[in-house]
């Protein structure tokens, strides 16, 4: 990963704005995705995927400690993340499987 040398604070400011802006790209990306497997699942409890959420977790983790960020900090981030996402692939489930 690249990151700019800067020459002023506002210059700073204005690179952090863009990682935000792709950050937000990306989840909602993801959250797509999460929609997208709603389809392919039969019951809540197959949504709740317990020991996917632990499979992406220490993933995330482990990547983060790779780049010098705090693990936990990741997955306190990401764990919220799941939380939503889950609630909205209940709420899609229930959508498509309603006649």
């Amino acid at each position: 990963m690249k990151i700019k040398t800067c020459s002023s604070l506002e210059e700073v400011r204005d690179e952090i704005d863009k990682v935000d802006e792709n950050i937000i790209k990306l989840i909602a990306s993801r959250k797509n995705y999460v929609k997208q497997a709603a389809n392919f699942k039969h019951s809540i409890d197959e949504i709740k995927a317990d020991d996917r959420v632990n499979d992406v977790l220490n993933k995330v983790r482990h990547q983060a400690l790779s780049l010098g960020l705090s693990p936990n900090l990741v997955s306190e981030i990401y764990q919220r993340m799941i939380d939503d996402m889950v609630e909205t692939e209940i709420a899609q489930f229930r959508n498509t499987k309603t006649f």
